[in-house]
């Protein structure tokens, strides 16, 4: 992933956390390091101490404003929104509760208005920001231009991969990034018969559903109540995880991508095909939404009939519902942890309201899940 960062030259893995002496003589002498940089965001090893020290010491830091509106708390918090109380009523319609996932727990929305499916982003693109994430050059005369579009939510390593593959069947790839409303329209449209667990799933109209865990991990009086998994159809009432132009902007940062549609449409046109001066249209083996393949209908109907559509094999078997199987399958050992933490921390304080207090902040302003249950189970161990 990181080494398909368009602005990345070289990458050295498995690097440490801290920054040690031993380390930092190594990036000076043997990668020929000028500066050591990090974003305006505090780096606080386990002991309370500064993680860029050392290299502050040296006169060897520089320090970047990192970018407004998004982190990647901010995204696994998103994710981690697929997950709702089971403790919610049920007497809640659809559309309320869309509206609560996309605004997150414990904050205030509108019962007025309408559930959007997508978690309110800060994020704020500007003209100089798409700029400074495009190449600035568009194809040659004679270029062999590659379309491919998708979602690309959470982009991940099957997306650079598939990327890289279409990119070596021409000179020029474009890549269309399909709206938020589509995204939403494609997940009734092709509903599954599993949830992130790989469960059964039972679908609402609205896109909404239920699948309900057993409880695990605390003897019956202490028990968290059991959580549904909210993740509808191929994607879900919520998804797309990130926005339009998050999303865009995303697929911009790639190596392999020369150009993109923001908003792209979900049918390639004849009329679109001749803007663009598309010579191959190709799509992966791996997708949320390959049924298009059965139904009336095709997006790919034009292409297929100019004879420039192409099925490339996907490298890797990763898709956006993947990562966030692997979110919501950690998520409860990322409670038991923060539960056992905080109830030591609990005890060695004498009270329970600390523990209310801190765990709201560390994770339930980033998360906002079970926090009330939680703080209840802290309550009844410190009685």
């Amino acid at each position: 992933m990181v080494k398909a960062v368009k602005w990345v030259d070289e990458i050295i893995p498995d690097a440490p956390y801290a920054i040690t002496e031993d380390f930092m003589k190594k990036l000076f002498d043997e990668y020929n390091i000028d500066y050591i940089i990090h974003g305006d965001d505090p780096c606080v090893l386990p002991d309370g101490t500064d993680a860029y020290a050392l290299a502050k010491k040296a006169g060897r830091y520089k320090q970047i404003k990192r970018t407004e509106g998004v982190s990647s708390t901010d995204i696994v918090g998103r994710m981690l929104l697929c997950v709702r109380e089971r403790s919610v009523s049920d007497s809640h319609s659809h559309s309320s509760l869309q509206r609560q996932f996309s605004h997150g727990h414990g904050q205030k929305f509108d019962d007025g208005g309408s559930g959007s499916g997508t978690r309110v982003s800060h994020f704020l693109p500007t003209s100089r920001r798409i700029v400074q994430f495009s190449n600035g050059k568009g194809p040659g005369q004679d270029a062999r231009i590659v379309y491919i579009d998708g979602a690309f939510d959470l982009f991940h390593a099957g997306h650079v991969e598939i990327l890289r593959v279409a990119k070596e069947l021409g000179d020029f790839l474009l890549v269309g990034t399909h709206t938020d409303q589509t995204v939403r329209i494609l997940t009734y449209h092709h509903a599954s018969d599993t949830d992130v667990h790989g469960g059964p799933l039972w679908m609402a109209h609205s896109g909404l559903s239920r699948s309900p865990l057993p409880q695990r991990g605390l003897e019956e009086e202490h028990a968290l109540i059991p959580i549904d998994i909210t993740l509808g159809a191929k994607r879900g009432a919520h998804r797309p995880i990130m926005n339009l132009h998050e999303r865009s902007l995303s697929v911009l940062a790639c190596r392999y991508v020369d150009e993109v549609i923001i908003g792209a449409p979900w049918e390639v046109s004849r009329d679109m095909i001749t803007t663009f001066n598309i010579s191959l249209v190709v799509h992966g083996t791996v997708a949320e939404n390959n049924d298009f393949q059965k139904e009336n209908g095709n997006p790919y109907d034009v292409p297929i009939s100019m004879g420039i559509f192409k099925i490339l094999e996907s490298p890797l078997d990763i898709t956006t519902t993947t990562i966030i199987r692997r979110i919501v399958s950690n998520h409860e050992a990322y409670q038991d942890w923060g539960l056992d933490f905080r109830l030591s921390r609990c005890q060695g304080l004498g009270t329970s309201s600390g523990w209310g207090l801190g765990f709201k902040t560390t994770i339930g302003s980033r998360i906002g899940i079970g926090i009330r249950d939680l703080y209840r189970v802290a309550v009844r161990d410190r009685d």
